[in-house]
């Protein structure tokens, strides 16, 4: 089967094993460390009833205030290996394109293979761009403690 032309396709390295990836992605408390493409945002909920059928709904929040919700189903769930869903934003009724996300161990972290497809041209989103840089949170995210970047104005022991 040929992956769609209108897809972004992404691979990642993260030092985490795979079923910490896999609940960066399903857990609600981890989704909402992480999701969203602006470094400074926040996550207002996340909803997730991962299992096939089941829905989420995530809604965030950019710095300067702009407000985001995307929402969808999921159609494939197979724990630490695979997931898959539909996407729709809010603020583009009509318009729901496709998300594939594969994790594999590779070594002691994980590659984690993802793709959003079906974008089309009806969406105004800058997916390639926004998944980058919401992968460098998850990136930060699970990150081992002792390679984290301590946060601004915070004081480290010598």
């Amino acid at each position: 089967m040929t992956a769609p032309a209108d897809a972004v396709r992404l691979a990642r390295r993260f030092a985490a094993p795979p079923a910490d990836v896999w609940r960066a992605w399903t857990d609600p408390a981890d989704v909402r460390r992480w999701f969203g493409s602006d470094p400074l945002g926040t996550v207002r909920a996340a909803r997730l009833d991962v299992r096939p059928g089941g829905s989420f709904e995530v809604a965030f929040a950019d710095r300067d205030g702009t407000e985001h919700t995307c929402r969808g189903e999921y159609l494939e769930v197979v724990p630490a290996a695979r997931l898959a869903f539909t996407w729709r934003w809010q603020s583009e009724p009509g318009v729901e394109t496709r998300v594939r996300v594969a994790l594999a161990a590779d070594g002691a972290g994980t590659r984690m293979d993802f793709e959003h497809a079906h974008l089309g041209a009806a969406s105004r989103h800058d997916y390639a761009r926004g998944w980058q840089s919401t992968f460098d949170k998850l990136e930060r995210l699970l990150a081992p403690p002792e390679s984290r970047a301590p946060q601004a104005g915070s004081i480290t022991g010598s």
